[in-house]
């Protein structure tokens, strides 16, 4: 046998050196390597594992938004305006149908057919919302149960509930569904609002601190009226609901959640009984009208809008306004219909979807003259000075008439205030515009104009309504500022060549439209020409002569209080200026204003009224409009109330809005048709001062109900009883009348 020796550098297993350091080399890196991953592992379980066991639990866990239910809007009786009614809301689960074989079509089927909708209408319900799916579809969560009808009979939700083996993932549940009842006959709709779904735009700038938006994509957002300036008191803070999903995102059970918070309570200062009425008398003013002869037309008055406001003069609070023509709120519920919302907003419907109190601007007329007579005050004339009440004046060769050519001779401003004398303000602000310079003016005083201003006129009052507009007061600034924007325009259409009163027009507005001509002056000086004002103005100004010259922000919230009844916030009344006058200056005004009731323009609709116990201020307006029946207007008010009424192409102020005007205070004060007063039957002799009355619960206390109408016509409900959670006294500041 032959014996081999192993040769330099091999061992005996037969590994050579090199084999020997690889290994070693790869035995290092398993070694790291194991010890990496027990690193990390420990990091993971140990460090770190509470924190990614709950981002796991997370991952199977959808958190389902629960809306509040939403904060009444009532009046300042406790009677809700605005309310949630319990229906029967049928609902389906998208998570329920996905795991029919058929996707859930025959379930849908059999649902429609029960509710006696279109199947198809049920179908699109209950599909999600994307850019490319047209309504109906839902934009909410797709784990949230999808709301397909909310006026469902008990009948078909009986059926629904005796038949759950045909109706997997079909509710039939009471909701709370908003209402707006109309107690004694307050629609108020302009006033209210309504609410609408939310927009996506909405959605992403609502963001909470957490980082996520407060609104889910099935709320309802307050879009006008109160509803919408105190949508996020009436809102409430929604809940969550957990749900516990499998990894096919169906629903296997509830993991907690957190209950939702219900809306405020804003207490108004509608009183719903003196709403109605005015509603009802305007609507009636207009009805009268239509059925009347216009001598002027030639047909009888066309009476398409109006609106009314009664107002507090101590606080600038509005105890009622109507605005017509109206809708129905409660057409928003569940959704409005095409049809609806075509009707609503069609041209030939007059547009009622616009709260005519605040956003209708018209000329106010001779209700224009008590601005007038301030500025002419202050200017320097005396209260005893006289000026010619002729039937016309001709100034540049114009001739400018009295509405119906009344000629009463010398006569003083309180006098021209009573029978409501045209030529008496056109000599003065002719004689102003002159003295300011004319057309060449240097450093022109604008008594006329400032007073206008100071009046709060060409601005919003700020009441706590959405979408006000400001009016407009045509002084030098408008005229050179409307100049430039309408220049072009105007200049166009004179160097068109045709002859008619629209070119001719524009041929005088290119040539000096910019500078202030007699001619507007004139016109401004009577309501006329390019003044525009709004009933909400007036209110407060007519309120401010009553209250000793104090101007107030109109309001109709004066409190906002929790669902438990506890006061949260008491609206208390805003002061925004004074007017530019003296006592004496606004007891001259006071003076002459009553005697419009009893000697002047409207003396012939309020003969027999109680002068020597409630005493009545007034100014009749009747402005002129091209092309069309002149407006009407009726601003009024008492120690304690303003009422202001006007109506589009309703005639004069006396005969188109006098007698409705005159039926609302009968209903305030409690007169009979002879005139007499009876306590017993007035609806709100003086203004209130305290909020409503709330029962334990938070519920208002409620009023006995009443039928709207005139005194004679129902009897004063009586205050609740009940033992209140609050019962708040309010502080106005008062005013001692003129």
């Amino acid at each position: 046998m032959t014996n081999i020796t192993p040769s330099a550098g091999v061992q005996q297993t037969g590994r050579t050196s090199r084999v020997t350091g690889r290994l070693l080399i790869l035995q290092v890196l398993v070694l790291s390597l194991l010890a990496t991953l027990g690193g990390r592992l420990w990091y993971l379980q140990i460090r770190t594992g509470e924190q990614y066991q709950q981002q796991a639990s997370q991952n199977h866990i959808r958190t389902v938004m629960v809306p509040a239910v939403r904060g009444e809007i009532v009046d300042a009786n406790g009677q809700p305006l605005a309310d949630n009614a319990t229906q029967l809301v049928v609902s389906v689960s998208r998570t329920s149908l996905l795991q029919q074989k058929d996707g859930g079509k025959a379930v849908l089927d059999r649902l429609a057919q029960v509710l006696g909708l279109p199947a198809q209408e049920v179908h699109d319900k209950v599909r999600l919302c994307d850019a490319k799916t047209p309504q109906p579809c839902w934009n909410g969560s797709p784990y949230q149960p999808i709301p397909v009808t909310d006026k469902a009979t008990t009948q078909q939700a009986m059926q629904i509930l005796e038949r759950r083996e045909d109706f997997p993932g079909v509710t039939a549940d009471p909701t709370a569904v908003r209402q707006y009842p109309a107690p004694n006959g307050a629609n108020a709709a302009q006033v209210l609002g309504y609410l609408s779904p939310v927009t996506q735009d909405e959605i992403n700038a609502a963001t909470g601190s957490d980082g996520k938006s407060t609104f889910a994509a099935s709320d309802q957002i307050g879009r006008a009226g109160l509803e919408s300036v105190y949508d996020s008191r009436l809102r409430g803070t929604p809940g969550t609901t957990d749900l516990e999903v499998d990894n096919l995102g169906r629903v296997i059970g509830t993991a907690g959640g957190r209950p939702a918070t219900p809306g405020d309570i804003v207490v108004t200062s509608l009183d719903s009984r003196i709403q109605g009425i005015a509603e009802q008398q305007l609507q009636q003013a207009m009805v009268t009208l239509r059925g009347t002869y216009d001598t002027v037309t030639q047909q009888n008055f066309k009476a398409d809008s109006g609106a009314v406001v009664v107002m507090d003069v101590h606080t600038g609070r509005v105890i009622a306004m109507a605005s017509a023509p109206t809708f129905n709120p409660n057409i928003w519920t569940g959704g409005i219909s095409a049809k609806d919302y075509a009707a609503l907003t069609d041209v030939s419907s007059d547009f009622p979807l616009l709260n005519r109190a605040i956003q209708g601007q018209s000329a106010p007329g001779s209700t224009f003259k008590v601005v007038s007579t301030s500025g002419a005050l202050n200017a320097g004339y005396s209260y005893d000075d006289t000026f010619p009440c002729t039937s016309s004046m001709t100034i540049g060769g114009r001739v400018f008439k009295n509405f119906e050519g009344e000629n009463f001779g010398a006569i003083n401003l309180s006098k021209a205030l009573e029978v409501s004398c045209d030529t008496v303000f056109y000599n003065i602000a002719y004689a102003q515009w002159l003295k300011d310079g004319g057309t060449k003016p240097t450093h022109p005083n604008d008594w006329l104009y400032k007073a206008a201003h100071q009046f709060g006129l060409g601005q919003k009052t700020g009441i706590d309504l959405p979408s006000e507009v400001p009016g407009r007061v045509p002084d030098r600034a408008w005229h050179q500022s409307y100049y430039d924007a309408m220049k072009d325009t105007w200049c166009k259409e004179a160097a068109s060549g045709r002859n008619d009163y629209a070119t001719a027009v524009a041929k005088e507005d290119c040539a000096d439209f910019a500078t202030l001509r007699a001619g507007d002056e004139v016109n401004y000086a009577i309501g006329q020409g390019d003044t525009l004002v709004t009933p909400i103005q007036m209110a407060r100004i007519y309120s401010a002569i009553a209250n000793g010259g104090t101007l107030y922000q109109p309001q109709v919230a004066k409190a906002v209080v929790t669902p438990s009844g506890q006061l949260v916030s008491d609206l208390a009344p805003i002061v925004q200026g004074k007017l530019p006058d003296t006592q004496r200056t606004l007891q001259y005004i006071d003076q002459a204003t009553a005697n419009v009731i009893t000697s002047g323009t409207a003396a012939w609709k309020f003969q027999g009224w109680p002068q020597d116990k409630i005493a009545l201020h007034a100014k009749t307006g009747t402005a002129e409009v091209v092309g069309k029946q002149t407006t009407s207007w009726f601003d009024t008010y008492t120690k304690d109330y303003a009422i202001v009424m006007t109506i589009s192409q309703g005639g004069t102020g006396s005969g188109g809005s006098g007698p409705a005007v005159r039926n609302i205070y009968n209903a305030l004060y409690g007169i009979q048709p002879d005139n007499s007063i009876d306590p017993k039957k007035a609806l709100l002799p003086t203004p209130q001062t305290t909020l409503p009355r709330f029962n334990a619960n938070g519920s208002p206390v409620q009023q006995a109900a009443f039928t709207v109408g005139l005194p004679g016509d129902a009897p004063l409900p009586p205050a609740g009883e009940g033992t209140p959670a609050a019962a708040f006294a309010l502080a106005p500041e008062r005013r001692a009348s003129a």
